[in-house]
């Protein structure tokens, strides 16, 4: 099934999803909000599939034209928002940028970072930017939302304990990370707030695109109205869903409605290159830092600028026959005013 959020408040409002996008229905007398039916789902989730079902048959009263732009993001905030870094050419690449050597543990034991869940955008609101100095970037990630997870779990049991898919937009100040990460204690000026896809969908809605804890389709990106990248998701992330999960539980429990990030998605060369530009023939990128370091390996400098004021993305995923999954994420960097 598809869900979604209403702006209405701070935690939103929960509406159920058409599978075309295009109608939904509030989930009235089943959960006021996105948190709350996840911290009830199994008692809650048979009874949003069967909304589901009447709205996809034209039967569910109530329901209403989708508009997109009324939506935040599926949860607004949450009291636990983790990112992994799941695939390791990304990883690459970004080291390299700051002169990092690869250590061999990366390839056995994920990287993650804690997020700030206080307060996320919705996938239509604008990124705002104290400076352009800070080297504004956009990252096209997968997410996943957990139930309540226990301490210690396995991956075979964290993969019981994944209940949503969504895409994100993790925003990062490029500028601000070398610094940070020098001090030995990880990311914090540098990770401003994050957004997610309108729509947040089951793992049995995608079908066989979703298999071994991964999601298997292309991550369109657009940057300015062009196409940007479009990576494959799943041959590539070399840690799966359930294995982050398990690693973000490994000494905590993750409370009902844990977001859990998979990193920006990226793949290499088909030769082990480091990936090629969409104008190149390749499939291109999820961030601006990796055509700057691709630009500066093959080049010797680095030309794509950071997203300056006014610039767009757009970050969509669509399923095999064209159609969109978890809607758009479309974001305008604008200048910082405050209030």
């Amino acid at each position: 099934m598809k869900l979604a959020t209403l702006k209405n408040g701070r935690d939103g409002e929960l509406i159920v999803v058409s599978r075309d996008l295009t109608r939904a229905v509030r989930a009235t007398g089943i959960a006021a909000t996105l948190q709350q039916a996840i911290e009830a789902w199994d008692a809650l989730a048979p009874q949003l599939e069967a909304l589901y079902a009447k709205l996809n048959d034209g039967q569910a009263e109530g329901a209403f034209d989708l508009d997109q732009a009324a939506l935040h993001s599926p949860l607004p905030r949450t009291y636990h928002w983790a990112d992994g870094s799941a695939y390791l050419n990304h990883v690459q690449l970004v080291r390299r940028a700051r002169n990092a050597e690869m250590p061999e543990t990366f390839w056995t034991d994920p990287l993650m970072y804690q997020g700030g869940g206080d307060k996320f955008l919705a996938p239509t609101e604008d990124i705002e930017a104290v400076s352009e100095e800070h080297g504004i970037d956009f990252e096209g990630e997968i997410a996943v939302v957990t139930d309540d997870v226990p301490m210690a779990v396995t991956p075979e049991q964290a993969a019981g304990h994944i209940k949503l898919v969504m895409l994100v937009n993790d925003v990062s100040l490029r500028g601000l990370i070398p610094g940070e990460l020098a001090k030995g204690f990880g990311f914090f000026q540098a990770k401003p707030a994050s957004s997610f896809s309108p729509i947040a969908v089951t793992p049995d809605e995608l079908g066989d695109a979703w298999r071994d804890g991964k999601v298997h389709l292309p991550l369109t990106v657009h940057l300015n109205g062009e196409k940007f990248g479009e990576p494959e998701a799943g041959p590539d992330m070399i840690f799966n869903f359930p294995q982050l999960v398990a690693h973000a539980g490994r000494t905590r429990y993750l409370g009902a409605g844990a977001i859990v990030g998979s990193g920006t998605v990226s793949n290499p060369d088909p030769d082990g290159g480091p990936g090629k530009p969409v104008s190149d023939g390749g499939v291109g990128y999820s961030c601006l830092a990796e055509v700057r370091m691709v630009e500066k390996i093959l080049h010797g400098d680095s030309k794509t600028p950071f997203m300056r004021f006014g610039d767009r993305v757009r970050i969509e995923m669509f399923d095999r026959e064209g159609k969109s999954i978890f809607g758009a994420i479309d974001q305008q960097v604008v200048k910082y005013q405050p209030k």
